[in-house]
């Protein structure tokens, strides 16, 4: 059976990412845990990667970094296949022109693919990942994500005259031991919309307010919608969507097992058949066949 026969007659991340009746946008969201040891036998699909993600991954100096970067890149590939209707090689990546110099640096996009003519709605896709944590957004409009370890109330002070006034103001407000929490949190959603609208840290961070929505008067960026995602206590994590997304924007983890199975159209097969449901936070511990349901919705 093919990756597009797989596809074909389920419910495909693509459904998950498409404006409803009332046109708010339904964006797909998935955490991808840094993997356990596989089971004997299995290994994980690296081979599904192209030479660029490859070279990028042993480029790292810490093996656990090498292993979040590769685990999160055959997850976009295998969502963005099962989205598509492609084989998880097939996904071509290129780049958007540099917001600053028009170079071919820009934002990540999706290339066509083999026989592909245009035909339907764009797909667009975000990726971050951070201390042994990755998310992935998939949606038929601009999109951003960011996650990232909480920092220690110093980074805040360092980073705050970077800051727009507004956000400087909230953060002097608060007391010493919450000030690492919001300032993470706040620098999330920023990432989350510079990734968004294509033009990262180009952008001066101080040019957008990104702060809590009411406070001073300050009014977030117009026609777009940034959201806190549950991050745990030690991460801060937040989704940027150009529009109005769907109320809530779950974020399904997505099993380790999928990472590591061989057999790609059996593995979108199952993505495609869950992509829709309403997911618990799946903790797995011991390896990738073994899964344990919780009750907490955090990263």
């Amino acid at each position: 059976m093919s990756p597009r026969a797989a596809s074909h007659g389920t419910r495909s991340p693509r459904r998950a990412a498409q404006a409803g009746p009332d046109g708010r946008v339904a964006v797909g969201l998935w955490l991808v845990r840094l993997p356990p040891p596989p089971a004997a036998g299995l290994r994980l699909a690296v081979d599904e990667l192209d030479a660029e993600e490859r070279a990028r991954a042993a480029s790292f100096l810490r093996p656990r970094d090498a292993l979040l970067y590769t685990a999160a890149h055959i997850a976009l590939r295998r969502l963005l296949a099962a989205t598509l209707g492609l084989a998880p090689r097939e996904v071509a990546y290129g780049r958007e022109p540099c917001h600053g110099c028009g170079g071919p640096h820009g934002r990540p996009v999706l290339r066509p693919g083999p026989g592909d003519r245009g035909h339907g709605p764009a797909v667009h896709f975000s990726l971050s990942h951070s201390g042994g944590k990755a998310l992935v957004a998939v949606a038929t409009v601009p999109v951003g994500v960011d996650v990232q370890r909480t920092p220690p109330a110093r980074t805040a002070q360092v980073c705050a005259p970077r800051l727009h006034p507004g956000e400087r103001a909230e953060l002097e407000d608060l007391p010493q031991d919450r000030l690492g929490a919001a300032f993470g949190q706040l620098w999330a959603r920023k990432e989350a919309y510079l990734k968004g609208i294509g033009t990262g840290l180009q952008r001066p961070p101080r040019a957008d307010y990104l702060g809590t929505p009411g406070r001073g008067g300050w009014l977030r960026p117009p026609r777009w919608t940034v959201l806190d995602l549950p991050g745990g206590p030690a991460h801060s994590a937040a989704v940027a969507v150009r529009g109005t997304p769907a109320d809530p924007c779950p974020v399904r983890p997505l099993p380790a097992r999928w990472l590591y199975e061989a057999d790609a159209a059996r593995v979108l097969a199952e993505m495609t058949e869950t992509s829709e449901t309403t997911w618990e936070t799946t903790s797995e511990t011991a390896h990738p066949t073994t899964a344990t349901r919780v009750k907490e919705t955090h990263l």
